[in-house]
């Protein structure tokens, strides 16, 4: 441990003294260190990597002196393995860490607590990387940070990458020194979060349920949100008296909710969708909240996702429930292009109470085709609209208060769209809306991510039939590689493990893929797979009941894969029964599955069995299962067999298409449980358009929570029975 005494001269209780500067290399000189600190000191940890470091750090500093924890170099102290760090004293200040490769071993990476009566106050974490540092079992909740104490900062930090159960970072009020805290977010980057699959996926909470009722005071400024999907809350703010301005949400699925607690106010905050699926903006629940001077442009989500959202609440609800929009002022917002407002959302017998005493003015809303973006459910006499924008609407269900003559929109210089015509000057968000610059949030030595290309990026590597040659490629290659096959025969004799996105791709000509083993591949975390053109035929499959010719990890997978298939043939998967195609495990995930002009013939079990989470949690196996163009012939089991169980509102999935296909003698098995050619359970959008259903078992669908929407059209059912519907909630 090296101790450099510092120059610079600081006043102490008006005596005079030296901080002083430690340079530890050793986890034993870190706690040697610690334990002597002094108001003004600091420590440095030295550059390269702490494995299996729980760092607790403690003391008292001073308003101006301050007690520090550092890098040597910002972006070369990386904490890996089981670490953590825990914060507790005052005046306190740590910056330039890295955590990544690893996880923590308790349930939270960064707390501002050691225990529940030492917290942290006055404290600081600044310029600090959490970079996947994930639990690897994907429904093991923990929580990246935790605030509890009172005035703490969190500022110019970089979490991206969170892909198992909690909530990115949260502030705790579960005690009176958590409460009325001052709290400080800003400047933050908040990379991309993928879609989780089930509740428990929000980017950050402030508060809890149990103690909504109380005031936060937390600041949220300046931060940007960058396609934080994991799920239907990207901001969930359960607690009282917050501001939240200034922030930057692009690309994020869900909404900034006002889920409990009152008196919050949100605005100067910029939402852009892009017209990515379920963008959403801000939704309204809970007493006198505040929402104004937002601009919120391309948003594509609906139901309680959409652009704006005002809710129904229930009569006397309990506390975990939704309380009556009481109070509410709504004025100064743009939403520009954007493709649902929602007025006392989730109108039903329970949610029965609607908005009240509130206001809805000044706000401009436009779409450039004129259609109507407004839906409302339920009695809307409590909102008075006033002095509000509607670009000529022609069946709007909004009249008074609102101008709703056509206008024109341009572009100003802060890059925002404003009306052409003064006389609409006062509508909308200022002309003085300051957008947050990206470069101006996070570490400026760390990268941000960018597009998620996973495919098609790499070399490509050419190879010839024969025994593993195809393995022997895979196991060479590199993410995003391409793997090109001449015609022939490929005989695989060992699974092939795909732990990165590779693309297997036939050359003119067939070229045939036989395997010995009980699944030709197999994705593990970060692995994605594309077919294109290859033949697969499972004549060398061993005679074993349930086979596949692709499966994920029997594991958990931290990470969302994605799989294609294109052009491809795939028969003979009857060695014995239960022989799927594709087979996924519990707590797997796909962002994607696609399959498209491709055929499938002989299969004893399933094409897509995604039904592995069977709990009713609200759990299930895939986002977006596409199906176009392929046909199916002879198959035992069903083409789709997706679930998603429970009445949980929290997720926008699963999403399912089954387009110009032709289904023949499919689910006719005696092992087919779901007697079913396609079956949906808990599916929440459907398109089952243009398909041809022969000798086959009917289409059954089940729709147990949420407004799920199930269009059928233009198919033919020979020897089928027409589709079968269990409206089980939504009617």
């Amino acid at each position: 441990m090296i101790r450099i005494t510092l120059t610079v001269l600081t006043f102490v209780l008006s005596q005079t003294g030296f901080a002083e500067t430690l340079l530890v290399s050793t986890q034993e000189e870190y706690e040697n260190a610690v334990e002597a600190l002094e108001p003004g000191d600091t420590i440095v940890l030295a550059n390269g990597e702490w494995r299996d470091f729980e760092i607790l750090f403690t003391g008292t500093g001073e308003p101006d002196n301050p007690i520090t924890l550092t890098a040597e170099t910002k972006g070369e102290v990386f904490i890996t393995g089981q670490s953590n760090l825990r914060i507790a004293g005052e005046y306190l200040v740590v910056s330039g860490l890295v955590f990544r490769d690893g996880y923590t071993p308790t349930n939270t990476v960064i707390s501002f607590r050691r225990t529940r009566g030492d917290l942290a106050y006055h404290s600081r974490v600044t310029e600090t990387v959490i970079d996947h540092f994930n639990n690897p079992e994907r429904q093991e909740t923990d929580f990246w940070v935790m605030m509890y104490g009172k005035n703490n900062r969190f500022d110019h930090n970089h979490l991206v990458g969170k892909s198992n159960a909690g909530v990115t970072m949260a502030v705790r009020l579960d005690s009176e020194e958590s409460q009325q805290n001052r709290h400080r977010i800003d400047h933050n980057y908040f990379g991309p979060r993928p879609v989780l699959g089930s509740n428990g996926g929000e980017t950050l909470r402030i508060g809890t349920s149990q103690y909504s009722l109380t005031d936060s005071l937390t600041v949220v400024e300046n931060n940007f949100f960058d396609r934080c999907n994991g799920e239907l809350e990207i901001i969930s703010i359960k607690s009282g008296s917050n501001t939240l301005r200034g922030n930057l949400f692009v690309e994020s699925r869900g909404t900034l909710t006002f889920r409990h607690g009152n008196g919050n106010l949100v605005e100067n905050n910029v939402f852009l969708g892009n017209g990515v699926d379920h963008t959403g903006g801000i939704r309204v629940i809970n007493f006198d909240q505040i929402v104004r001077n937002n601009y919120l442009h391309g948003l594509t989500g609906h139901r309680f996702g959409g652009a704006f959202v005002v809710m129904n609440g229930v009569p006397d609800s309990p506390i975990n429930r939704y309380f009556q929009v009481d109070n509410a002022l709504i004025e100064n917002n743009t939403i520009i292009d954007s493709d649902h407002i929602e007025l006392a959302a989730g109108s039903d017998e329970e949610r029965s109470a609607t908005p009240v005493n509130s206001v809805f003015r000044s706000n401009l809303i436009h779409n450039e085709d004129r259609r109507n973006i407004v839906t409302v459910h339920d009695d809307i006499s409590g909102i008075e609209f006033r002095a509000n924008a509607l670009n000529g609407v022609e069946d709007s269900p909004l009249a008074d208060g609102f101008d709703n003559s056509g206008f024109e929109l341009r572009r100003a210089a802060n890059g925002l769209l404003y009306p052409v015509d003064e006389a609409l000057a006062d509508a909308g968000v200022s002309r003085d809306l300051q957008v947050l610059d990206r470069s101006n949030t996070g570490v400026s030595w760390y990268p941000k991510p960018g597009p998620d290309n996973r495919f098609d990026t790499g070399d490509t590597i050419e190879i010839e039939p024969g025994l593993d040659t195809l393995t022997d490629a895979a196991a060479g290659a590199d993410a995003g590689d391409v793997i090109t096959m001449a015609p022939g025969e490929y005989l695989v004799t060992k699974t092939i493990v795909v732990d990165c996105p590779l693309t297997f791709q036939a050359a003119a000509g067939t070229a045939t893929v036989e395997f010995e083993r009980t699944a030709l591949f197999e994705l593990v975390d970060d692995g994605s797979l594309k077919l294109d053109g290859v033949t697969i035929s499972g004549r060398a499959a061993p005679d074993v009941a349930g086979n596949s010719a692709i499966r994920t990890s029997r594991y958990s997978m931290l990470n969302n894969f994605i799989l294609i298939v294109r052009n491809a043939t795939v028969e003979d998967l009857n060695t014995n029964h239960s022989f799927n195609f594709f087979t996924s495990s519990k707590h797997t995930f796909a962002d994607r599955i696609e399959i498209a002009d491709s055929s499938f013939s002989d299969i004893t079990g399933h094409i897509l069995p995604l039904n592995r989470e069977i709990d009713d949690l609200g759990l299930y196996n895939g986002e977006y299962i596409s199906i176009t163009g392929s046909s199916f012939r002879n198959i035992e089991g069903a083409v789709a067999d997706i679930y998603r169980g429970g009445t949980d509102e929290s997720t926008f999935g699963p999403h399912f298409e089954l387009r110009s296909s032709s289904l023949e003698s499919v689910g006719i098995g005696s092992r087919n449980k779901s007697e079913a050619s396609v079956r949906l359970h808990g599916v929440q959008d459907t398109n089952i358009v243009d398909n041809e259903f022969a000798d086959s078992q009917p289409v059954r669908v089940t729709h147990i929570v949420g407004e799920p929407v199930t269009m059928m059209s233009r198919n033919r059912f020979i020897e089928t029975p027409e589709p079968h519907m269990i409206e089980f909630v939504a009617q």
